[in-house]
């Protein structure tokens, strides 16, 4: 069966050449009774791939069981697993057979499998090698004939080197990786799955259909979506239920995006390479376009002392010149005296283009887009800022 079929018949949605990939090497391990380990992130949709393997293989008649590892205490954890005797523990009142017991002759799949303890770890390992394993108050060797597939979020190295999971027990257990992708890696897979996710709920709740905008579409495709397909469902379930408003633009939905984690850019601990290129005039902007919410600020506290002060005429005016966004230089604010000879240097025009906050954020913004090619994504990270204000930026500006 090829993959476009293997898509259909799991509910899969999606055209990305990685997901393909995961998809096709799960179909053609099926046949065999290797173990597989699925990797990603949480919320990518790793559990489907277990089924795949399942379904495709000779056990697809048998049992087939999903174990939530981090979900399950540790100190039942091996009871869940292997079974336990009448008593073995305090309310033991009866023998029960484990997973691996149950699902004999079939597949099980081991989700979140790195949080497995270690002792727990030692007892997998065996029934991987040998299909053996011992009730929980048990002295008596039973065999089970069962394909693992397991799971996991975890960077396997990193936990390795802590000492919270066994380097045999992984070896054993990756016998094929399987790398699912993150949402974020699929920009051309997202707006379908929102439509697919608007169109089951709106059929749930009996809503009308909800449509996005063309900007909308963009933030919606360049969003870095953390939680993956998760995070994207749960979203678009959020949506379909509170928008009366059936056509969603950017700022709607960028209201039901959180900030994502910023990437800090300052003067101080920007690197050489990274700077160089930048002439002097980049770098001021560079300065001015992060002071412009404390310049916010200033407008507030200048209001304030308008309202309980007495001020003269001149004053009144540029008090008015702030709150209206206009930012020109007064004389009263003219540099030093030690510093005449830059004033005289400068030109007037100049240091009012460069005191003017909004041109020069607006010329910034611009420059970061053209220098990456459009690229949103790297040049709010070269900004400092994140994707969600750069989208908001663009469109207060009107740039392109």
């Amino acid at each position: 069966m090829d993959t476009a079929s293997i898509k259909r018949r799991f509910g899969i949605i999606g055209t990305d050449a990685a997901l393909d990939r995961a998809i096709g090497i799960a179909a053609q391990v099926a046949a065999t009774e290797i173990s597989v380990l699925v990797l990603g992130e949480s919320g990518v949709g790793k559990e489907v791939l277990p089924r795949i393997v399942h379904q495709f293989s000779a056990r697809k008649h048998g049992p087939y069981i999903a174990v939530n590892c981090g979900a399950i205490p540790e100190g039942t954890i091996d009871s869940e697993l292997f079974g336990h005797e009448k008593g073995a523990f305090t309310g033991a009142t009866d023998a029960r057979k484990g997973y691996f017991e149950e699902a004999n002759g079939g597949t099980i799949f081991l989700d979140e499998v790195a949080e497995l303890p270690v002792t727990t770890q030692v007892r997998l390992l065996r029934v991987l090698e040998t299909g053996e394993f011992i009730r929980v108050g048990s002295s008596k060797v039973q065999k089970t004939d069962v394909r693992v597939v397991a799971a996991t979020n975890v960077n396997f190295a990193s936990a390795i080197e802590a000492g919270r999971f066994r380097e045999d027990l992984y070896y054993r257990l990756s016998q094929v990786p399987v790398h699912v992708p993150p949402l974020r890696d699929r920009s051309g897979d997202i707006h379908m799955l929102f439509r697919k996710f608007t169109t089951d709920f709106c059929e749930q709740y009996r809503m009308p259909p909800l449509r996005l905008t063309p900007d909308a579409v963009e933030v919606l495709e360049h969003y870095p979506w953390p939680g993956n397909i998760r995070q994207l469902k749960n979203t678009t379930e959020q949506i379909s239920i509170l928008e009366v408003d059936r056509t969603i633009d950017s700022d709607t939905l960028l209201g039901y995006l959180p900030e994502t984690p910023r990437s800090s850019v300052s003067l101080a601990t920007t690197s050489r390479d990274s700077a160089r290129g930048m002439d002097e005039r980049e770098i001021l902007y560079k300065v001015l376009f992060d002071m412009r919410s404390e310049l916010a600020d200033l407008k507030q506290l200048v209001v304030g002392l308008a309202a309980k002060s007495h001020l003269t005429d001149e004053d009144e005016a540029l008090v008015e010149r702030l709150v209206r966004g206009e930012h020109p230089v007064p004389t009263r604010l003219a540099l030093p005296e030690a510093r005449t000879d830059y004033d005289e240097e400068q030109p007037a025009d100049e240091v009012e283009e460069l005191f003017s906050l909004q041109d020069s954020e607006r010329d910034l913004i611009r420059k970061a887009l053209e220098k990456h090619r459009n690229r949103r994504k790297n040049a709010a990270k070269e900004l400092g800022i994140s994707e969600r204000t750069l989208y908001r930026k663009i469109k207060e500006y009107g740039l392109k």
